[in-house]
């Protein structure tokens, strides 16, 4: 078992866009109406949306490889970036996708501490993301992996408001001496 974790650039993005929405369909299109399905994926995935997204320099992608197969990603923003109003000593996991054949190897947390790692080159103080409250699988994960629900905030699937909860882990000591090449820390 090879596994491999790299950032993603222009050059990707037709691959980005592939597992982003056969990610976010395998999650998803069991609990939506087919409409509001593709009223999102045409949206939020579309090849323009993904290269100003991928092009912004707040934000970065992280493709996760099994074998030599893509098997998902990561998208983290920090700065004006981040969907919601945190604060410049925050750091967004937006999206961690990994495909369904594929979960259960450990990949989301490989992800996740690739968010933490990043999170500690920037010095940010807390990482925060959304989760749908009813995925309760994801939300038992942040939970396993020290996050909180701090809040709550409305996601529109198509026409339909959603919630999603807020969770934020705030103790980041551990990741910056596990993660930072800096002496000082």
């Amino acid at each position: 078992m090879t596994i491999h974790i790299r950032k993603c650039t222009l050059e990707d993005l037709e691959i980005l866009q592939d597992v982003s929405v056969e990610t976010f369909n395998e999650t998803f299109k069991d609990q939506n109406s087919p409409e509001n399905m593709k009223a999102y994926l045409d949206k939020a995935f579309n090849l323009n949306q993904l290269e100003q997204e991928i092009s912004n320099s707040y934000s970065e992608f992280y493709f996760i490889s099994y074998n030599g197969e893509i098997a998902g990603y990561l998208k983290v923003n920090t700065e004006e970036a981040q969907t919601e109003l945190m604060g410049n000593d925050s750091l967004e996991i937006e999206r961690i996708y990994i495909k369904s054949r594929y979960q259960k190897h450990g990949l989301g947390k490989l992800l996740l501490n690739k968010a933490m790692e990043v999170a500690a080159e920037r010095h940010k103080r807390k990482v925060w993301l959304g989760v749908w409250e009813r995925n309760e699988n994801a939300i038992a994960f942040y939970k396993k992996m020290g996050f909180v629900q701090t809040g709550s905030h409305s996601f529109y699937m198509g026409d339909e408001e959603q919630r999603d909860y807020i969770m934020t882990k705030t103790s980041m000591e551990r990741f910056k001496r596990d993660y930072s090449t800096e002496a000082e820390l």
